[in-house]
């Protein structure tokens, strides 16, 4: 076992499987105390199990480190709490929260119901408030934490069919820039991953974005992520990175964004202007029009343009 997070005590959320269960067995195999929290749902956020908390769990105990499950939901603002409750109740203290729970209800927005909407940004969006709204009262008694907050490139850059899944990533990430602001004087630190790994959520997802990039040729696609050369895509390949942003050693890196896929780590700008036009009074609708295409508008690319008739 590591020693980078010994004497750290971690939530990881959605810890049963895929990208949050490799988060939490690397931080307990690093020395983390972990809470594994896990609702058991299926992708759709349907039903629910505690064997897959329970699995990780005994993954982590049976390798010689320490864990306790927990069933509740990130997407109950009281559960959320009491998340956190158990953390410090069984382990003194919380050091770090990775918000990495979630769900997909996938539809074109034509077709979008409201409660496919609702489901997934209450997943995603309000339950990394939920969890790291009590974390932080926490952790701003200690004066030290980490938050890690999954984001997604469908999010930052968009994807076909996830209205809600993309509005909820890019509301992470609008919560990332927002509470790292909040949070930083107090020696916490908060910053978000986009990760790209085959999980039973993603896995499809990335095959038909690699398909449109490769259509469309390089550098063209709707993804960075698909910009970027082939590799292998394992859940655990996330891990590595949501450790080093928990430790110590990255105690000067709050507020930032990073696509993490395989073997790649990239750090992602904020948004910024690209390019920029300027006169002393308001422009009229006719000076844009006519002075749009040479400026503002050159070499804009449309991500879906209309099919042919």
């Amino acid at each position: 076992m590591g020693t980078r997070l010994k004497g750290k005590v971690a939530i990881v959320t959605g810890a049963g499987r895929g990208i949050g269960r490799g988060i939490a067995t690397l931080m307990a195999a690093e020395g983390a105390a972990v809470v594994v929290n896990d609702i058991g749902a299926d992708v759709d956020g349907s039903g629910t199990s505690t064997s897959h908390a329970d699995e990780t769990v005994a993954a982590i105990r049976d390798a010689g480190g320490q864990a306790v499950a927990n069933y509740d939901s990130v997407a109950d603002f009281q559960a959320a709490e009491q998340i956190v409750r158990t953390a410090v109740q069984e382990f003194g203290r919380l050091d770090i929260l990775v918000n990495n729970a979630g769900i997909l209800r996938d539809r074109m927005i034509f077709n979008m119901t409201e409660e496919e909407w609702d489901a997934v940004v209450r997943v995603h969006l309000k339950g990394s408030f939920n969890c790291a709204r009590h974390a932080s009262a926490q952790m701003r008694e200690q004066k030290a934490g980490r938050i890690v907050n999954m984001t997604s490139t469908s999010g930052l850059y968009g994807n076909a069919g996830q209205a809600n899944y993309g509005a909820a990533k890019d509301g992470i990430a609008g919560l990332t820039r927002v509470i790292s602001r909040d949070l930083g004087k107090y020696g916490i630190t908060v910053n978000a991953i986009a990760p790209a790994a085959a999980t039973r959520m993603t896995a499809p997802l990335i095959a038909a974005r690699q398909t449109r990039a490769d259509k469309a040729g390089a550098g063209k696609g709707d993804s960075v992520a698909a910009s970027l050369p082939r590799q292998s895509r394992e859940a655990e390949d996330i891990a590595p990175f949501a450790v080093y942003l928990a430790s110590d050693a990255a105690a000067g890196i709050n507020g930032q964004f990073f696509l993490v896929m395989g073997g790649t780590i990239a750090l992602l700008n904020y948004p910024a202007p690209v390019r920029t036009i300027t006169k002393p009074t308001r422009w009229t609708p006719e000076e844009i029009a006519v002075l749009f295409p040479s400026t503002l508008g050159m070499e804009l690319f449309n991500p879906a343009p209309p099919r042919p008739e």
